[in-house]
């Protein structure tokens, strides 16, 4: 495999550094995976502006969180997983959707599964939703403002997860104890 660098905001191409500070200002740490996406400053700033444009949705956490997660879980991209349930963690997302999420099991509240079997769809199907499953899911209680917002989600993990896969990025240390894998049953 191709070793890729893991910059720092000081060695970082002149072009990723306001990116990276942007993300350490943000974050309070520059993530390995957005200090290897440096390598190309499109890569990185893009990351970093569609996650800030996802968070101005009109989902809420644990909505956004079930759509990076579901897309993470299904890309296999175990560095996304921990760093997921980290911030889920952080931001109050109930432990039981976060479990179900690691899990790839339904959720109990039956808008936030609808919106977990949508992702699922969008992701399997590359996007080729129905009608009837766009319908089924604006009769779970979202908009076809929300069906979007599941399609930007997913590429923003496009994004990530396509990233992680090709740059070998090892785990933050404060996503170790968040670890995953495919082969994992239960929420660290």
């Amino acid at each position: 495999m191709v070793n890729f660098t893991r910059y720092t905001i000081e060695t970082a191409p002149d072009a990723s550094k306001k990116t990276l500070e942007a993300a350490k200002k943000k974050m309070g740490f520059v993530p390995n995976l957005m200090a290897t996406m440096a390598e190309s400053p499109v890569m990185v700033e893009s990351y970093l502006t569609l996650m800030e444009l996802f968070d101005k949705s009109r989902l809420s956490e644990t909505e956004r969180e079930i759509i990076l997660m579901t897309n993470s879980r299904l890309n296999g991209c175990t560095y996304c997983m921990a760093a997921h349930t980290a911030v889920s963690k952080m931001a109050g997302v109930d432990k039981e959707v976060v479990k179900a999420l690691r899990n790839g099991t339904p959720i109990g509240d039956p808008k936030l599964e609808a919106l977990r079997t949508f992702c699922i769809l969008i992701n399997e199907k590359r996007g080729w939703a129905t009608e009837e499953e766009v319908d089924r899911f604006l009769a779970a209680g979202y908009t076809k403002e929300t069906v979007l917002e599941v399609i930007v989600g997913t590429s923003l993990k496009v994004l990530s997860n396509y990233s992680t896969h090709n740059l070998n990025v090892s785990l933050d240390d404060a996503f170790l104890p968040m670890a995953w894998s495919k082969d994992m049953d239960s929420a660290s």
